[in-house]
């Protein structure tokens, strides 16, 4: 009765695999070489940077402008914006509700120009709440907000770049 019992509990794990589940593991890039043409203090290309190192692959991610020529593929950040948009307002008129968004247009490309991501535009949001007698504990909550979205948009980033197939 005890083994039938093990027996049914471990049937669910060994229908796993049937079923096509496996773990993420490494991403695997077309390219060994990565150039991140970012404005400088961008904070995605930063944390973007920072990922793809501790990713444990043998991707080179390179920042410096003279190691432009030595890139197998280059990605564009062309635009990191954030905004903020009311959608709530009070019967007197006050800010109760807003809207953060985080966009990013970026495009992948090789040396010579041909695209490998044609320029594409993500974009992210989140609603918050908001009370002007905490509007100090609003805005680190938005800080938060904000950081946690960059990190959402690096991990999609990622998932395109090891999408990407070498040209």
């Amino acid at each position: 009765m005890r083994n039938r019992r093990a027996l049914l509990a471990l049937a669910p794990v060994a229908l796993l695999p049937a079923c096509g589940f496996h773990l993420r593991g490494l991403p695997e890039f077309g390219f060994a070489s990565l150039y991140i043409e970012a404005p400088s203090g961008s904070l995605l290309a930063q944390q973007l940077q920072r990922a793809l190192e501790g990713a444990g692959t043998q991707l080179l991610v390179l920042r410096e402008p003279a190691a432009l020529a030595s890139a197998q593929a280059i990605l564009d950040l062309l635009q990191e914006q954030q905004e903020r948009v009311v959608v709530g307002l009070s019967a007197a008129g006050q800010v109760r509700e807003m809207q953060l968004r985080l966009r990013v247009r970026f495009r992948l490309r090789n040396p010579q120009g041909v695209a490998l991501i044609p320029e594409t535009e993500l974009l992210l949001q989140r609603d918050i709440s908001y009370n002007e007698t905490i509007a100090l504990a609003k805005e680190t909550e938005e800080a938060l907000l904000y950081r946690d979205m960059r990190t959402d948009l690096v991990q999609q980033l990622m998932r395109r770049l090891a999408a990407a197939k070498r040209s």
